[in-house]
């Protein structure tokens, strides 16, 4: 018998959603978002490493940069600065105390737009 796997919803720690870091378990996307329906959303894979120096996160400009070049070809308007995505992931990372992990960051249309 296989081992039972814990849900992914229900974690501690936190998760940047919307500008600013919430409890994994408040970070939810309401049902009739556009991005479920119709699958528009971009997203990276984006690998975080234990160093002799602490964590570092590999590529992390090259990475952001794709988010947004995936954004506008589908001609989403993401509501922060590359910049902003970026501090946001080293946030994470050290919110979490997270010595290598694997980031996420996506981008959606909201249930304000579907149709």
């Amino acid at each position: 018998m296989s081992p039972v796997v814990p849900s992914m919803a229900d974690r501690d720690g936190k998760i940047w959603m919307d500008g600013q870091m919430v409890d994994w378990r408040d970070a939810k996307i309401h049902v009739l978002s556009h991005t479920l329906h119709y699958g528009c959303g971009a997203f990276e894979g984006v690998r975080a490493y234990k160093t002799a120096s602490g964590t570092a996160i590999f590529r992390l400009e090259e990475h952001t940069e794709r988010l947004f070049n995936s954004a506008k070809i589908l001609r989403m308007k993401i509501p922060f600065t590359q910049e902003e995505v970026n501090e946001a992931q080293k946030a994470v990372v050290r919110e979490n105390q997270l010595e290598s992990c694997y980031l996420r960051p996506l981008t959606w249309i909201g249930s304000q737009k579907l149709g």
